[in-house]
């Protein structure tokens, strides 16, 4: 009998051999699009002065609503008060605000609305129905729907 005790004996076969590749089936994610867009063709809105067309401080934009397909509808102005003592929150219809004189951070937005106005529209509150103020000055429901 020869003794095999000093030979080095080979490697038992894995268990569960790697299968082989084989080609996804899945579908592939398309990378998403990108879209560049300029310094001057953009501005942050949150935190915005508002300013009248004959240049009254309306207050700052604190909020924007969307509707449910994410169209933009209103903003939340925070109107009137001194550092937030006295000041309470209005909403305008998006075209009420004027973005085109727009051309760097420090740049208010305009509104078209008078001071007035925004005194007499209602005040707005979380989980209330939201009313806003219209550029032509009239009030009118904003109807998220169901």
């Amino acid at each position: 009998m020869a003794d095999d005790a000093g030979q080095p004996q080979a490697d038992p076969a894995p268990v569960n051999p790697p299968a082989a590749a084989k080609p996804s089936t899945e579908p592939t994610t398309p990378p998403p699009s990108i879209t560049v867009i300029g310094p001057a063709d953009a501005h942050s809105v949150l935190g915005r002065e508002v300013r009248s067309t004959s240049g009254q401080n309306m207050g700052r934009i604190v909020d924007v609503i969307v509707d449910r397909a994410g169209a933009v509808r209103a903003a939340v102005i925070d109107f009137g008060g001194f550092l937030g003592v006295g000041s309470r929150k209005i909403v305008v219809d998006w075209n009420a605000l004027r973005f085109g004189k727009v051309k760097g951070a420090s740049d208010s937005i305009s509104l078209e609305l008078t001071q007035d106005q925004v005194k007499a529209a209602p005040e707005y509150k979380e989980g209330a129905p939201v009313v806003v103020l219209g550029a032509s000055g009239t009030l009118q429901p904003l109807n998220l729907g169901p």
